[in-house]
């Protein structure tokens, strides 16, 4: 799988020789000498040269299918296919290959079947079409086709139908593993999560058990980590909200099972469920709410480390804040480039952390609590949300623009309304959501009208004094 999402031709392959679980040695090959064998396998060089592309199509595809869904590394594998006629093509380790067939294979050995509007290679079934029939391709068969005079494009439509095209020169390189390098969990964002999302409302389709996460929208919140544990309880996983590989590779599983990706009638992969350019790296000039959130973690820590400065939070990427950022990485001993990447926002969020790990989170009259990193929206339920309903309320005593709210912890319409009615009267983006900026100012919003209206020792409220 490219970035994008899309597939890609992988540089090697390996094969279990055996069924799946037998134990059998492996073997790892070029993808396209792979391809080579398994035609030299299967079919006879003798064959018309029309039949011969469109079943070397076909085992391309198949091929293909298997590690773009990640068919057996997702069940816990080492290997990408095997060489089990029962479950996968036929490979015989160390075969002769035949020349015409070797020559039409380094042709065509990056080009693959796809229904019209999906995305996954087509799961090419086929079989000799005399002593095993099925739904697919008959190899038998593409040679009376071909005969015929029918096109390896026409022959393929007869067997997969009319709405299939071929993909011509897909890019080549080393797929990797999907899973993400750490696991996701309450406060993560970016792709990984929002195909988390997608996966896990497709399957709820299923698996009522499941519920819907209403924003699909790569920011993991409380109603992504209920969908994630109702899921590990289905399946036998540990229930506790984090998706490490384990999870990750069941969720994939099931998807590609309930949509079909590995059989014939597949349900889909659409476009809009691929992943899309999602960058961390902001510098010198970029602007908006990804910047400002930085902001407010700088500033934070600002406070805990004499070498950091504080910052404003105004959401531009100017010289105050790329020599904070060049701080920080001379802090923790990053390269000071003043672009903040990963390396960079991992020093700061984990510094962030250790820092507010340490803060109870209870509400206490007149006290704040730092943003804890997780988005609140409606539909969450938590703490934190009865704490932001206190400081809602507080405020809404001072500014009738604000409405009250009930303190329950459970952030439904009401507070959603009071948090869009705070972020119009403050020049904030009206989300409705509670991230760190819109957290930071209310909650020194609170603090400031709690210490106004506190009488010091000595103080008296204003009277009128006769004289």
């Amino acid at each position: 799988m490219t970035g994008s999402g899309l597939p890609i031709i992988p540089e090697t392959v390996t094969v279990h020789l055996g069924a799946p679980n037998a134990s059998a040695p492996n073997v790892t090959l070029p993808f396209a000498d792979y391809i080579a064998n398994v035609a030299s396998s299967e079919i006879y060089p003798t064959w018309p040269e029309n039949a011969l592309r469109a079943n070397i199509y076909a085992q391309i595809s198949y091929t293909l299918n298997r590690i773009y869904t990640e068919f057996y590394r997702s069940r816990g594998y080492d290997f990408d296919i095997t060489n089990s006629i029962a479950n996968d093509q036929s490979f015989v380790n160390g075969r002769e290959i035949f020349g015409n067939i070797q020559e039409i294979v380094n042709e065509i050995f990056n080009d693959y079947i796809r229904r019209q509007g999906t995305v996954e290679p087509l799961f090419a079934q086929y079989c000799d079409g005399i002593e095993v029939t099925c739904p697919g391709l008959s190899q038998w068969g593409s040679v009376t086709l071909a005969d015929q005079g029918l096109t390896p494009y026409e022959i393929l439509q007869n067997y997969y139908g009319n709405n299939i095209d071929i993909v011509q020169n897909a890019p080549v390189g080393t797929v990797e593993s999907s899973a993400p390098a750490n696991p996701l969990r309450l406060g993560s964002f970016g792709e990984d999560v929002r195909l988390l999302q997608i996966r896990l409302n497709r399957i709820s389709d299923n698996y009522s058990g499941i519920p819907k996460i209403a924003f699909p929208d790569g920011i993991f919140t409380y109603d992504t980590e209920a969908a994630v544990k109702a899921f590990q309880e289905i399946f036998d996983l540990t229930p506790d909200g984090i998706v490490g590989s384990a999870t990750w590779y069941a969720i994939r599983r099931i998807y590609n099972a309930v949509k079909r990706l590995n059989s014939l009638n597949s349900e889909g992969l659409q476009f809009e469920e691929l992943p899309r350019e999602f960058s961390t790296v902001l510098s010198q000039g970029d602007t908006g709410q990804q910047v400002a959130i930085v902001q407010y973690y700088i500033d934070y820590i600002s406070a805990y480390y004499d070498t950091i400065p504080s910052l404003e939070i105004d959401g531009i990427y100017g010289d105050a804040t790329r020599n904070a950022v060049l701080a920080v990485q001379n802090t923790f001993g990053l390269p000071a480039d003043g672009i903040l990447g990963e390396q960079t926002w991992n020093a700061i969020s984990n510094a962030y952390y250790g820092i507010i790990n340490r803060i109870p989170v209870s509400f206490s009259e007149g006290n704040i609590i730092p943003y804890q990193g997780i988005v609140l929206r409606q539909g969450a339920e938590a703490e934190t949300v009865r704490i932001l309903q206190e400081y809602l309320n507080y405020i809404s005593n001072f500014i009738p623009e604000i409405p009250s709210v009930s303190p329950t912890g459970y952030f439904g319409p009401q507070t959603q309304r009071a948090v869009e009615a705070f972020q119009r009267l403050y020049g904030l983006a009206v989300t409705g959501y509670v991230e760190a900026v819109t957290w930071s100012e209310i909650a020194d919003l609170y603090s400031d009208l709690y210490i106004g209206n506190r009488l010091a020792d000595g103080q008296f409220p204003g009277v009128e004094v006769s004289e």
